[in-house]
């Protein structure tokens, strides 16, 4: 069998596949899509001696009959299964060293996963300072927006026209 820290890779390995792309993932179990992800990524499956079809009849053998995901005793019995395949030339053991060596250390990949990007139109439509009429009455003059204020109107109850020039002066005017 192959090295302890070598098992001890094989399982983080394990491990990160079986929490790819799910948030409630504790890593103790894998399902069938992360499976197949693991032996694409780690170059398990090569088209010729073992295809994704392969792959997926491997996981229906070793996991339970109603389970639908797989636990780490369960992967490496997955392997072994495939080992022989993979590897015709080699004896039994010898091939799962070798499987074992394919997918020990490695990590799922992202490919193809689009970058956030604040260029271009994304930027020119946030900035404040480019826009007009009733939308830029929603900011202050530093771009921050005035929240509630800015989008309702708000009843002025002074008793004053509205842009009265001497609002507020009455008072004054009448104490003299």
């Amino acid at each position: 069998m192959a090295g302890s820290t070598e098992m001890a890779s094989l399982e983080e390995s394990f491990r990160k596949f079986a929490i790819y792309g799910d948030t409630k993932a504790t890593g103790q179990e894998m399902n069938g899509k992360n499976w197949a992800k693991l032996c694409k990524d780690c170059k398990v499956t090569d088209g010729k001696s073992i295809t994704s079809t392969d792959v997926d009849i491997v996981f229906s053998k070793v996991k339970g009959k109603a389970a639908r995901v797989i636990n780490y005793e369960e992967f490496k019995k997955a392997l072994e299964e495939l080992a022989p395949k993979r590897f015709k030339d080699k004896s039994k053991e010898e091939a799962y060293e070798a499987i074992c060596q394919l997918v020990a250390g490695k990590e799922p990949i992202n490919v193809g996963v689009t970058k956030a990007k604040t260029v271009g139109a994304v930027e020119r439509l946030t900035d404040t300072s480019k826009y007009t009429g009733s939308h830029k009455e929603r900011f202050d003059e530093s771009g921050k927006g005035k929240g509630k204020s800015g989008r309702e109107n708000i009843v002025d109850t002074s008793g004053y026209v509205s842009a009265y020039k001497n609002a507020g002066t009455y008072d004054a005017k009448v104490k003299k």
